[in-house]
This record gives structure tokens, C-alpha cells and sequence, in this order.
């Protein structure tokens, strides 16, 4: 009984080998849905799913920013998005990203309802969406209500330093290319206190690989900042459940007692 048995098991066994050698039984690389202008549709609502906003390097678990919020607040231990080791941080730089996490509770832009910068705003833990059309490419995001707008044929330096940056886009076969600059100094890449300079340069690739994922690499020079370029990727996945959509964040005024709260008339309470 045992040998009736094993060879059926044998036969499929060689016949999965047989079929994995056999030219083009390979599984053909994906091909996106195509908006009405050809381009890969990338249009949805997208969320990364990892622990890059603690820390975008590899971490163990470790105690919050908030002793009083015990476990609520730890951080949470991550396999990290970086490739290649350690940022290369020049000194200067390395003892002021040292000063960041030492003083995270006050100085993460994050805490005050700032606006994310990039690449921090594509893996914030709160979903995004890409909406296409053949001039540009809003990425709207629920944190903040902050938004970026690539501009896909009419590319120009930008105008003035801002948080999000100035963005400009275009496409290598399905893999959408953005190339973003003129930024301010004051985000950060994750509450550990990475941080960058006003030139910071990045190039993003979103490149879809499955009808519900999306992988994401993110180029990072900075001169001030950094000895060499250096990259992160990630996956990024659609939300699915039923009625999918950005929600209503406006956490500035979540965050109006802790910035101005020395201003407030003797004798009036705190908002709860």
C-alpha cells in the first residue's frame, strides 16, 4: 500500500520539475491596469505597513518618549528599510542626530502636527492616495491633510523651500520616477531623529508588482548631511476593505495648547 501510494507523489513531483525548466513556464512579470493616456494606473488608496516612522533603521523594542503611557507608547522593534548599513552620517551630523533622539519628545516635528517632508509622508501610519492624470500626480495624504503634487511635463526648479519639497515626475515603463527638491531643513525621516538639510535631493521609484502592491524605493543625498547617497525600499499595500478612503485628520488642533499654550489668558482652562 505504501508503494500504490508514494507513486502518485513521485509523478507530480517530476512533473513539477519538468515544467520548471521547460523556457517561458516562468511567471511573466506584472503588468498594471493602464489609465486612458497608457500609464500604469496607480490611481488608489495605499498604506506601507512597517515600523519605518520609529526608526527607519533596523531597532529593537524600547521604551516610549512618555514613560507615563507605559506600553502604549514603546517603540515598537523594526527590520528596518535601509539598504546597505548604517546612514552614513558625517560627524557633525551624526552628533546632532544623537541630540534628536535624545530630545524626540520635543523636537519631532511629528509631535506638533508639522507636515511630514518626503519620503516620511509615504510611510507615515495612516493611508494615502494617488490620484493620475497626464499632467500631474496628487498624492494626498490623511496625516495632516498634507498633499504633493508631481508635475509630469511642465518641470521647473522650485520656487521656494518647502516642507513637502517641489516634485517632478515622469515614467520608465510602469515604474513612476520622482525627482523632488527645494526643501526646508525642519522634517525628520522617523521619530529617532534621522534628519536632513535644505539639500536634501530625493528620488522616489514607485513601481507596481501586483494588482494590490506596490514596491517603493526612495534615493536620499544630501551633501550637509550624509558622506554618500544612500536608499530605502519597501513594499506599499492597497486598502481593500469596503469604503476605502481618507478620513479627516486636522491634528493641528490637537496640538494648539501644547505650541501656544504659554499664551493663553490667566485664568482660562486648557482644552481637554
Amino acid at each position: 500500500m505504501r508503494t500504490g501510494f508514494r507513486a502518485p507523489l513521485l509523478a507530480a513531483a517530476s512533473l513539477a520539475v519538468a515544467f520548471s525548466v521547460i523556457p517561458g513556464a516562468a511567471q511573466a512579470p506584472y503588468r498594471a491596469p493602464r489609465t486612458a493616456d497608457g500609464k500604469a494606473n496607480l490611481n488608489g488608496i495605499w498604506q506601507a505597513m512597517n515600523e519605518a516612522n520609529w526608526d527607519i533603521e533596523g531597532h529593537s523594542a524600547g521604551p516610549g518618549r512618555v514613560p507615563a503611557l507605559g506600553a502604549e507608547d514603546a517603540e515598537v522593534p523594526g527590520l528596518g528599510v535601509v539598504e546597505g548599513g548604517p546612514l552614513p552620517y558625517l560627524p557633525a551630523a551624526a552628533a546632532k542626530k544623537k541630540t534628536n533622539f535624545e530630545k524626540r519628545l520635543t523636537l519631532d516635528p511629528e509631535i506638533k502636527c508639522y507636515l511630514p517632508g518626503v519620503p516620511r509622508a509615504m510611510y507615515m501610519p495612516q493611508p494615502f492616495q494617488i490620484i493620475q492624470s497626464p499632467k500631474h500626480v496628487m498624492i494626498a495624504f490623511q496625516y495632516a491633510g498634507a498633499i504633493r503634487t508631481v508635475y509630469m511635463d511642465d518641470h521647473k526648479e522650485a520656487p521656494a523651500d518647502s516642507w513637502m519639497g517641489w516634485s517632478n515626475g515622469h515614467w520608465e515603463g510602469d515604474t513612476l520616477v520622482i525627482d523632488t527638491t527645494g526643501f526646508n531643513d525642519s522634517s525628520w525621516f522617523d521619530r529617532a531623529g534621522n534628519f536632513h538639510s535644505d539639500e536634501l535631493h530625493v528620488v522616489e521609484r514607485i513601481t507596481p508588482t501586483g494588482a494590490d502592491l506596490l514596491n517603493y524605493e526612495a534615493t536620499i543625498e544630501d551633501k550637509k548631511v550624509f558622506s554618500r547617497t544612500w536608499k530605502m525600499s519597501m513594499p506599499i499595500y492597497r486598502r481593500k476593505e469596503k469604503g476605502a478612503r481618507l478620513l479627516e485628520f486636522r491634528c493641528v488642533e490637537f496640538v494648539e495648547d501644547l505650541i501656544y499654550g504659554a499664551l493663553r489668558k490667566p485664568g482660562t482652562r486648557a482644552q481637554q
